[in-house]
């Protein structure tokens, strides 16, 4: 048997059908079968920017805080 790859689509009810084709010889044998999303479009550096614009300062809950950071470690120098 060899390696198959099915490409295939989630539907709106979120689930995943497939239909994967074999030889009348694999009927009864054991298969893995693996699901990894494929990797979308990545951003732009100008898309990146805008989302950051949009999400800086879009926490809305007044609880939030940022909790004090400590003392910087000082080390010694790189020769």
């Amino acid at each position: 048997m060899s390696r198959v790859e099915v490409v295939s689509k989630v539907g709106s009810d979120g689930v995943l059908r497939v239909t994967v084709p074999m030889t009348p010889a694999d009927a009864g044998r054991e298969v893995r079968v693996t699901v990894e999303p494929i990797p979308g479009p990545k951003m732009t550096q100008d898309e990146w920017q805008a989302f950051i614009k949009r999400t800086a300062g879009s926490i809305t809950d007044p609880e939030f805080r940022r909790w004090e950071q400590g003392e910087f470690e000082e080390r010694e120098a790189l020769p």
